[in-house]
């Protein structure tokens, strides 16, 4: 059972083959086995890619079933169509544009299986690069928030900077006041006189101003706050916004990415292994001498075209022969006088009717 499903994978011509011996017959069974391990293959890559796409194992699975049904039905045309030729060069030449395709396939079904091979090395790089997304989206949205952020601070500094200088003057005008009653300055004259009246009544405006201002910027501080902390917030809310698009960068085009910055030389021979076991069928039938189904094959095709060949030579001759049959039965019919005569006496009536019609056409225009 296993041996005919492999000879069925390899495309191969199996009325003639089972005619075969059993040598021959166990080529066909190692190349249409190769064919169906690489289509296995081709559904793991294609399996595993689609599900860092959709996240989802039943939609890669289905996905990667139908690339892998695809990928063995052009392995088992590519093997199928190669046909043993005398001379080498010719059978290179003819299997030329299946390589390549071969080649395209190989490289198509590694490098998903190279990306989860080399899985932590890409999540290492991920992170990284995670990492630098992170700090280049907060410092990005910093610059965003900066300017408001930095001009109320500036406002309330320079709010609490006028109280503290309103306070300063006020404690002024209170030293100068007590000096004044003390003696110890100004007039220098103990008690209180009309000076110090004067001065008290300059500190008391002041303490007044001072209090009314250090209401007044109090309040503009705590409203200048409150907007900083709700721009500070906004800022939060904005880099928690946009931390789930870097935690989902992990994408395929993204791991793709990550695997192009790692070393080349471990993906590379991982590569070349696929593409010896995608080209490995082509390869073996190229390399092989001819065989008892290849002989079989080429006389069966051979025979088909002797037959073709002969069927189109007949024809050619039948029709060649029915043309020269003709061409004598109307040269005879030419040579009959009694066909002449009817022949002339109807042209001679077609004549006279057309004259008719003319002298009538004539008559009617008059």
């Amino acid at each position: 059972m296993l041996k005919q499903f492999f000879i069925l994978c390899s495309g191969v011509d199996r009325d003639l083959l089972k005619d075969c011996s059993e040598g021959e017959q166990t080529k066909y069974v190692g190349i249409g086995a190769t064919v169906f391990f690489t289509a296995v293959m081709a559904f793991l890559a294609s399996a595993y890619a689609l599900f860092t796409v959709f996240d989802s194992i039943y939609p890669a699975l289905i996905f990667g079933f139908v690339w892998s049904l695809l990928i063995f039905n052009l392995d088992r045309f590519i093997v199928s169509t190669i046909k043993k030729r005398d001379r080498f060069l010719d059978e290179f030449l003819q299997a030329t544009p299946r390589i390549a395709l071969a080649i395209i396939i190989a490289i198509v079904i590694s490098k998903p299986l190279e990306i989860k091979i080399f899985e932590k090395e890409i999540n290492t790089v991920l992170l990284k690069e995670k990492n630098e997304m992170e700090l280049a989206n907060k410092k990005q949205i910093g610059t965003y928030f900066k300017t408001d952020l930095d001009k109320n601070k500036a406002e309330i500094a320079a709010l609490k900077a006028d109280i503290v200088k309103k306070e300063k003057e006020v404690n002024d005008l209170y030293s100068i006041y007590i000096t004044e009653a003390e003696g110890t300055a100004g007039t220098k004259k103990l008690g209180k006189g009309p000076v110090y009246k004067e001065k008290r009544e300059k500190h008391d405006a002041a303490l007044k101003e001072f209090e009314t201002l250090k209401k007044t910027n109090e309040a503009k501080i705590a409203e200048k706050e409150k907007a900083g902390v709700q721009l500070q917030a906004d800022l939060d809310k904005k880099v928690s916004q946009t931390q789930p698009i870097i935690e989902g960068f992990d994408g395929l085009m993204a791991r793709i990415n990550a695997l192009n910055k790692l070393p080349w030389l471990p993906s590379f021979f991982i590569m070349l292994l696929f593409l010896a076991i995608e080209t490995s069928p082509i390869i073996a039938k190229l390399l092989a001498p001819k065989g008892e189904f290849d002989f079989k094959q080429e006389e069966a095709e051979t025979a088909m075209k002797a037959t073709l060949a002969q069927n189109k030579y007949q024809r050619d001759l039948l029709v060649k022969t029915s043309a020269e049959m003709h061409d004598r039965v109307y040269a005879d019919i030419a040579e009959d006088k009694g066909l002449f005569d009817l022949q002339r006496k109807n042209a001679k009536e077609l004549l006279e009717l057309q004259s008719h019609k003319f002298v009538e056409k004539q008559k009617a225009t008059l």
